[in-house]
């Protein structure tokens, strides 16, 4: 089986999530979807304290070898097990979530791009581009709603490392990008030509 793999790149809060659920949507029973913010490295030695200080958005807070791996192991038609990470503790968990192999597998993550060995297993890479201001807006309804935070952490996070990280890491990448969506999952008209662009290519791999 030829597997397509899609690279979903863009800042915090661009719509990245919301173009991946309509891309499986699309596809249905045949997409395996692996996102970059799984492989959090464990931080088990670090107080609560210590590891909400971290730098989360620079490309050492990820485990990208085990996602490469893992990937690697999708590809050639071997299930893999990714592990769990949990945003109000800033850790992983104890559980493991189990990945079958597909057709189509989408990988999304704000650096995901940043790393070659990862970018170069994919077939079509798309950034999500988004004013600055709309992803910071989106970050801090996230953040306070979903994940406990306060409304002064979320912005210090974002002035001290979100910002700077991404600057020096996240919109240098998108270079690298096949396609540039603004607006992720939003834009309607690019979300169609993207879907009908993956469809052509699964056909040819077939």
């Amino acid at each position: 089986m030829k597997v397509t793999v899609i690279g979903v790149a863009g800042g915090t809060g661009s719509g990245k999530s919301t173009l991946v659920g309509r891309l499986v949507d699309a596809f249905g029973d045949n997409v395996a979807t692996l996102c970059h913010d799984f492989y959090y490295k464990s931080q088990d030695a670090l107080s609560m304290e210590e590891r909400t200080q971290l730098n989360y958005d620079h490309p050492n807070a990820f485990d990208t070898d085990m996602m490469v791996e893992h990937l690697r192991q999708l590809k050639n038609g071997e299930s893999i097990k990714h592990p769990v990470y949990s945003f109000v503790e800033h850790n992983r968990t104890d559980e493991w979530v189990e990945v079958k192999p597909s057709r189509v597998i989408i990988v999304d993550g704000i650096l995901i791009f940043e790393n070659k060995e990862l970018r170069d297993m994919m077939d079509i890479k798309v950034f999500v581009d988004t004013d600055a201001d709309l992803r910071l807006a989106r970050r801090m309804l996230r953040d306070v709603c979903e994940r406990g935070r306060t409304m002064d952490s979320v912005i210090n996070q974002y002035v001290t490392t979100v910002k700077p990280m991404h600057e020096e890491f996240v919109e240098p990448s998108k270079r690298y990008a096949d396609v540039i969506v603004p607006e992720g999952g939003f834009n309607s008209v690019a979300l169609s030509m993207l879907i009908e662009n993956i469809r052509s290519l699964i056909a040819e791999n077939k």
